[in-house]
């Protein structure tokens, strides 16, 4: 092995034939061969695996004018690879490799053929690089892939994966939380993306959600969606009180507003079984909501009217879903109010939005974009659960309920008509069922 005295070492040029005292052969089992003209004593300094093959323990072939030769073997796909490692152990390793790497994949590819060579000033600038740059979702996927058998040299890239800190996460959580129930400031992108996430980080989709529903995260929300509701019927109050005319404009949306968060926060207390003291409030604060959207609808913008009638009947949708399901279990005169009040609104309510699509351009513009929001399914659900809502109320009640929708002239929707029958076949068998169960002195009748 040519060995040259450390006074008389130049840096060298890789490729010069004329100077070079070894050849790397890389070659590839396709075929592929490619010759570099190299200086053993860079070789030597930067890569263990080169310092070794060069050394006198290892036997080498001699080539080319008695040139050492150091033969490496790649597979296809890493050819390239190899090639710029060899390149990049002539860079002079003081941040100038820094705009070396030409994306995270090349980096990737650069590092674990860096890694095989035993190049340790590569290795730290390919880490550097790694952990500093943004990645693409399918770059982060083959660095989970690969970076983790590489021991402890590139943990670093790997930091913004890390766990954290439980108390960390719900840090995050109860600001987010804060930010994302906080009307009346209107409605906008980054609170719309704080509510989004914050349901993703309770959400069991296939992976284990970031934060356990514990009776302190259930505690903290039930406190923040109170405050929220205090805060909405505050609103209300205030937006009844001022002349109509005062109120459109900036006060419809800031009712929309509070609407928007009240939507949202269904989601969470759903997700989490709390909803009882939201669907309570809501049904308390009832008529007063009607009250108000009644008032405006004669003067207000139409779009702000379409957009404020569509945040009510999703708001209505998520809380005749936890009654009619029993996920709330409220007593009969709450579940009668709810219907009572929201059944005229939710059946003037649909022909109103029909009308606007009706007679939009159909550009998806304005009015029917709002309108839209809406779909057929959300209607049909509204009718099932107010179906199932009706049908778990006293027999008199039913009747008063039926004999409304039966006499109105918008009987078409929602259709009570499975709610009538049950109706009619429970009323019709009650009294011979109730026989063969209570005997004449109140006991069971087993003849």
């Amino acid at each position: 092995m040519v060995s040259p005295d450390n006074e008389t070492r130049v840096p060298g040029k890789i490729g010069d034939r004329s100077a070079s005292d070894v050849v790397v052969r890389l070659r590839t089992q396709d075929g592929r061969d490619d010759w570099i003209y190299c200086h053993s004593h860079i070789l030597i300094e930067k890569s263990k695996y080169f310092a070794d093959r060069l050394s006198e323990n290892w036997p080498t072939c001699q080539v080319l004018d008695s040139r050492n030769c150091v033969e490496v073997y790649c597979h296809e796909p890493d050819f390239d690879y190899y090639v710029n490692v060899v390149r990049l152990l002539y860079a002079v390793i003081d941040g100038s490799m820094d705009e070396m790497w030409h994306g995270v994949r090349n980096a990737l590819g650069i590092l674990q053929v860096a890694v095989k060579l035993g190049c340790p000033q590569i290795v730290t600038a390919c880490v550097k690089y790694l952990e500093a740059v943004p990645w693409e979702d399918a770059e982060e996927e083959e660095i989970l892939r690969i970076i983790p058998r590489m021991g402890l040299q590139t943990e670093p890239i790997l930091a913004r994966l890390q766990p954290i800190n439980p108390s960390a996460i719900m840090g995050v959580f109860l600001s987010g939380l804060q930010f994302a129930t906080s009307s009346p400031p209107p409605m906008n992108y980054v609170k719309i993306s704080a509510q989004k996430q914050l349901k993703y980080m309770i959400t069991e989709d296939g992976d284990a959600p970031l934060l356990t529903a514990d009776d302190e995260i259930k505690l903290e929300v039930k406190e923040c969606v109170k405050r929220l509701l205090s805060r909405f019927n505050n609103l209300l109050e205030a937006l009844l009180r001022e002349p109509v005319e005062s109120v459109c404009g900036p006060g419809i949306m800031s009712f929309q507003s509070y609407l928007s968060d009240l939507i949202w926060a269904c989601q969470i207390l759903d997700e989490l079984e709390i909803m009882s003291e939201f669907v309570n409030n809501w049904i308390d604060a009832s008529d007063k909501i009607v009250k108000f959207v009644e008032q405006v609808s004669p003067i207000a913008d139409k779009t702000e009217i379409t957009e404020t009638r569509i945040h009510v009947i999703v708001a209505v949708a998520r809380v005749w879903e936890a009654i009619g399901c029993g996920t709330v279990i409220l007593p009969t005169e709450k579940r009668l109010h709810a219907v009572k009040v929201w059944l005229p609104f939710v059946r003037v309510t649909k022909p109103f939005i029909d009308s606007v699509i009706t007679n939009s351009d159909g550009d998806g513009d304005g009015d029917n974009a709002l309108a839209i929001k809406i779909g057929g399914e959300l209607w049909q659900y509204l009718e099932s659960t107010l179906v199932s809502i009706i049908v778990a109320l006293p027999s008199e009640n039913q009747a008063e309920i039926l004999t409304e929708w039966l006499g109105n002239e918008h009987i078409q929707y929602p259709d009570l008509t499975v709610a009538f029958e049950v109706w009619c076949y429970r009323f019709k068998v009650a009294r011979r069922r109730l026989s063969l169960v209570v005997g004449d002195h109140g006991t069971t009748n087993t003849h």
